[in-house]
């Protein structure tokens, strides 16, 4: 086993982070209670000024609020590590009456030793970050967790509308819904992060005024100083600590204020502001005509106002040049291209691409797509796919919509690889009725039929819509309608559908959990092309191939004894029987009509095998006869209910099936050996020649 390099994959830092990290807070907490060396509270002072400094310039180099996703964490550290060296400076001020060199200088080098400035600048500081800076930034933050919480469902809806038109991948789609999530919960913390600043500030307000009027009194009465002494010495003290630790706070506030008031870019602060101030030559012209005038009006200082003017005028005159270089670049480009276009040979391959499924619609139904009108067809094909995945084990490709002016307004056409395979008629305005058998009193509607089934039914107005139901009418509207005739033409050819590259990426999905197995099985046993035969002709008769590791298991034990993928299909339906008796068995009976054994023997018989395959032979006035008698059988299962199965013996299910499935549509043909031994069966019907 190979040892890793830890600096391979970051260094130290990277690999203890979680180590350094809670080491660090611990040590902050302690810092509160033990009293910290004036020489190490300088050393931490320095560190704290420039973690602040670090911030910042993240804050200002970001490109996305979730690039420093781990900000509100930070926030709530740096300000912990502020009131830590708050307490640990207020303790060595009050006992010592010195708190290292670093306050020292604060209060003597930077407001001059005077503790009234420095009082007065320390407030100032207050005011700035108090009022402006923290309290925008807290009303931005809650202002954008707000909106984005908001806009989660119209983001949701769009990623997919794009999966759905092809324009996305389910892995791009994943990315974005995974961002969007990631982007409300950051928003949400910083809501809540931002009252951290805001709480620190008003500490920084209570500390300093607790160390003035604690030092006064530890100075006049245990140090015997004078009033004077004591307020400047202690007053000095205290706004230097007060400084020290308020230029940090002031730039975490200004990095909150910046990330949360950072809007989508595809580049930094620096580079936005730059680019997007700089970029009309005309502005820069104006300005320079009112600086001008402002500096020729009496009273007013006219130098600093000319230098601005002539600066203002000296960046339009270059932007204006920039401006005529692009312009001319442009047109030299668009000459070039237009040349080009115009001598090079038509992109004809483009044309060639084929969608998997595409959904043309009318221009009176593109409501249903628009989520805008309350559409919601596209949430619906999403629906779709699932069920599909669940149910049949297929995942369907990406649907495209077009809209068609070509086709009715109300007309819809389903294609298969660029070919019309069914279509239909909606009336937004209206539901469908539907007669289930069970309908006292019929209503008038518009006459038509229900797509996917075939059934007779109404168009009815809304307003009639409780009236049909009440009646006893199945009532659903126009995008169920086409929901479901969709779903139904996916399940029909849903053999046709699954293509190689399905297959293959069936087999890749099942590799991650299963990987000996599929390794037996490919490309040793059989190649993807072969599995995706067998598994065409499983999904052919609407049987599940979810269970892919079954399905692999019996390929793995028969193939080396065939390579027929049919004979390989009857030898996985056997195995699958407990799933295929669960899909046609209700309440433990199975209704059914069977074949004549004279019959079974005489379809055995009449089997041809060949190199490509196995078929039926038999006479056209047997196969008349054949069909007569299982017309005439079959009504004894559908007039009560039932579905129109026929049990076989697992010699002869796959031979009549071919015999019978262009004949007559929907017929379910078993055999013994896909029934589970618990079933009672019910023989309605035999048929016989």
């Amino acid at each position: 086993m190979a040892i890793q390099n830890p600096s391979a994959e970051g260094g130290f830092v990277k690999k203890y982070s979680d180590v350094i990290i809670a080491v660090a807070i611990v040590t902050i907490v302690i810092m509160m209670i033990i009293p910290l060396p004036t020489m190490l509270l300088d050393l931490l002072l320095c560190l704290n000024i420039t973690l602040a400094l670090v911030v910042v310039m993240v804050a200002i180099y970001n490109v996305e609020a979730l690039d420093f996703s781990v900000f509100p964490s930070l926030l709530l550290i740096t300000t912990l590590f502020r009131l830590a060296l708050n307490v640990s400076s207020t303790r060595l001020i009050l006992l010592e009456g010195y708190a290292g060199e670093v306050i020292t200088s604060f209060g003597n080098f930077v407001v001059g030793g005077n503790a009234v400035v420095g009082f007065i600048i320390f407030v100032i500081l207050i005011i700035i970050q108090f009022i402006v800076i923290t309290r925008g930034a807290e009303r931005v933050a809650e202002v954008s967790a707000r909106f984005t919480l908001d806009a989660m469902p119209g983001k949701q809806m769009a990623i997919d509308a794009d999966l759905n038109q092809g324009a996305i991948t389910d892995a791009e789609a994943s990315k974005r819904r995974i961002k969007i999530q990631r982007e409300a919960d950051f928003y949400g913390a910083m809501d809540g992060a931002s009252k951290f600043v805001k709480g620190d500030a008003i500490a920084a307000i209570i500390i300093i005024l607790i160390n003035i009027s604690g030092g006064f009194v530890i100075g006049m009465v245990q140090r015997n100083l004078t009033v004077t002494q004591a307020l400047q010495n202690y007053t000095l003290l205290t706004v230097g600590e007060g400084l020290v630790n308020q230029i940090p706070a002031l730039m975490i506030s200004t990095a909150t204020g910046i990330i949360v008031t950072r809007a989508a870019s595809e580049s930094n602060l620096g580079y936005d502001l730059v680019t997007q101030l700089f970029r009309n030559s005309r502005i820069f012209f104006i300005v320079t005509g009112v600086l001008s005038l402002l500096a020729i009006v009496p009273g007013l200082p006219g130098i600093p106002f000319f230098c601005l003017a002539a600066l203002a005028f000296i960046v339009g005159r270059s932007l204006r040049k920039k401006e005529e270089v692009k312009v001319e670049s442009a047109s030299e480009k668009k000459q070039d291209k237009t040349k080009t276009e115009a001598t090079k040979p038509e992109n004809i391959i483009s044309l060639l691409q084929v969608d998997p499924m595409e959904l043309e619609i009318g221009y009176s139904l593109i409501p249903l797509v628009d989520t805008g009108q309350g559409g919601d067809l596209l949430e619906r094909i999403v629906m779709i796919r699932r069920q599909c995945a669940l149910e049949l084990g297929l995942v369907v490709p990406t649907i495209r919509i077009r809209d068609n002016i070509q086709i009715k307004p109300n007309a819809y056409i389903i294609k298969l690889k660029g070919i019309e395979i069914a279509k239909g008629e909606l009336l937004l305005d209206h539901y469908l009725a539907m007669n289930s058998g069970t309908v006292f009193e019929e209503m008038q509607g518009i006459e038509t039929t229900e797509p996917a089934f075939g059934l007779p039914a109404l168009w009815i107005p809304e307003a009639q819509r409780e009236q049909a139901e009440l009646n006893g009418y199945t009532v659903v509207d126009a995008v169920s309608v086409l929901a479901t005739h969709l779903t139904e033409v996916i399940k029909v050819h849903a053999d046709e559908i699954l293509g190689r590259q399905e297959t293959q990426n069936l087999v890749d999905n099942l590799k991650k959990t299963n990987s000996s197995l599929v390794d037996e099985v490919v490309p040793d046993l059989m190649s993807v092309g072969e599995i995706q035969k067998v598994l065409a002709n499983l999904l052919r008769e609407r049987v599940s191939i979810r269970d892919m590791a079954t399905i692999l298991e019996v390929l793995a034990d028969y193939a080396r004894a065939t390579k027929d993928t049919e004979i390989l299909t009857e030898y996985v339906r056997h195995a699958m029987a407990r799933q295929i008796t669960q899909q046609n068995v209700q309440n433990n009976i199975l209704p059914c009509i069977t074949l004549d054994p004279a019959l079974e023997n005489r379809i055995a018989g009449a089997v041809q095998r060949t190199d490509r395959g196995s078929y039926v032979s038999m006479d056209p006035d047997t196969m008349q006869k054949l069909l007569n008698s299982l017309h005439a059988e079959l009504p004894k299962l559908t007039d009560m209910g039932y579905q129109p199965i026929v049990l076989t013996s697992p010699a002869v299910r796959l031979y009549f099936r071919k015999l019978v499935e262009r004949s007559i549509q929907g017929l379910i043909v078993l055999s013994h050996a896909e029934i589970d031994q618990t079933v009672e069966i019910q023989i309605l019907g035999v048929v016989k020649i």
